[in-house]
């Protein structure tokens, strides 16, 4: 019998043997792969449906999102209300997500709808037809948003940084204008939907408690379709990088404003560069947790902004590691100097142990939050296959995160957090 006058043993995250749960793969008759993660007690699933139809294939700006967008407003049986009024019968939501690569369409719903609403997502796939006067309210909405958008100084920071790292004419860099909104015309919604979403490549997650017959029911209504396998993504297309010569930008957006938008990023190599997991702890240390250096510095000593964090970018192509916050108009200056503080430091002294475990047990707690359910599990899994990075980059992430040493992080910090480097924004 437990005896509760006991506390039980405090055990460190980084103590736990962390595992990846399983992913089934299945392949459709049309070569579509399914990735398949069968968890939970609740009668719950995902389904989410993958085609590289992102802004890297377009040729017209606004193209690759605006078609994303209206796939739910209307085929030739239903219009955008009906099509909205079956998933709501069915107590199921489906959205829209379009990225630099990809485009989704991702179904929420009871596992027992699922015979009900796959017919409906199909005929969405190959029988949208976007009516002119949808279209014309989205391009209506887009300008409003983005005028509202464009007098926040964080909006017009994180669009211009981008830009300085890889080129306005890249699509990890290119940013929308209100004319780019007008001017997209039905033709070239209808071409990018029958191209890359019709005849489009796609693969299929799905996750939940699954119903037995899930992957009959994927075939019947996908595996037919005139679809095609995810080969290769965005690497079929070539977009060259072409940072800005300039490294330091100030403007002014708002002469009212009383913070300022700091941004402050490098290029860097993709996940399969052999740094990149190895940079992921040193970038915890700098800025990736609430006990991070730039928060500790920045926030609670000095009470500059609320928050204070760095990143690498989740692109697949290419990345960038960035630092981001918004402090006070007149700390803007002390602020930045406040950042390259932290970067020389972690160049010129070893981080001691007691930090380096704290670094070490979040970044553990984060891995086993992100394992908690379904959902979380396979999109590990779809991280790691959108990224084409093999089944053991989980365990070498883990691995490293238990391992790194306080010298291979200081070498690292030597040689990326160069400050000639880094891209310096500031919009005031």
């Amino acid at each position: 019998m437990l005896n509760r006058t006991i506390a039980p043993k405090i055990i460190d995250p980084v103590q736990f043997d962390i595992k990846l749960p399983g992913c089934q793969k299945y392949k459709l008759t049309n070569g579509i792969e399914v990735y398949a993660v069968d968890m939970g007690s609740e009668d719950v699933l995902m389904v989410n449906w993958v085609f590289s139809a992102g802004n890297w294939f377009e040729n017209k700006k606004a193209v690759a999102s605006a078609t994303n967008f209206l796939l739910k407003n209307g085929t030739s049986k239903r219009n955008a209300f009906e099509v909205n009024e079956h998933f709501e019968y069915y107590g199921s939501h489906l959205n829209r997500s379009c990225y630099n690569e990809t485009a989704e369409i991702t179904l929420h719903t009871l596992s027992k709808h699922i015979n009900e609403l796959l017919p409906v997502v199909a005929e969405l796939v190959q029988d949208a037809v976007f009516p002119q006067e949808e279209l014309d309210t989205y391009s209506q909405n887009a300008q409003q948003r983005l005028r509202v958008n464009l007098q926040k100084g964080e909006f017009v920071a994180a669009r211009l940084i981008d830009a300085f790292l890889f080129g306005q004419d890249h699509p990890y860099g290119k940013f929308m204008e209100l004319a780019d909104y007008a001017a997209v015309q039905r033709e070239d919604v209808v071409n990018f939907y029958n191209e890359y979403y019709k005849h489009g490549n796609c693969v299929i997650f799905v996750a939940g408690k699954l119903p037995k017959d899930i992957i009959e029911t994927l075939e019947k209504n996908f595996g037919h379709l005139p679809l095609k396998p995810r080969i290769g993504g965005a690497e079929t297309i070539q977009h060259p990088v072409q940072p800005a010569a300039q490294k330091k930008y100030q403007l002014l957006n708002d002469p009212n404003g009383v913070q300022s938008a700091i941004r402050i990023a490098r290029p860097f190599p993709n996940r399969h560069h052999p740094d990149f997991q190895k940079v992921m702890v040193l970038n915890n240390v700098l800025g990736g947790f609430f006990g991070s250096r730039l928060m500790g510095n920045i926030r609670e000593e000095k009470g500059y902004t609320y928050g204070i964090y760095s990143y690498l970018l989740n692109f697949t192509n290419e990345s960038g590691w960035m630092v981001s916050t918004e402090a006070g108009r007149d700390v803007t200056a002390e602020t930045v100097k406040e950042i390259y503080y932290e970067m020389e430091q972690l160049r010129e002294e070893e981080i001691d142990e007691e930090e380096l475990m704290m670094t070490r047990n979040s970044m553990i707690g984060s891995i086993l939050g992100d394992l908690d359910g379904p959902f979380h599990v396979i999109g590990r899994w779809k991280s790691m296959i959108l990224n084409n990075v093999d089944e053991n980059y989980f365990d070498r992430s883990v691995q490293i995160i238990k391992t790194i040493t306080a010298k291979e992080l200081q070498e690292l910090a030597v040689k990326y957090l160069v400050p000639e480097e880094f891209y310096e924004l500031v919009v005031i």
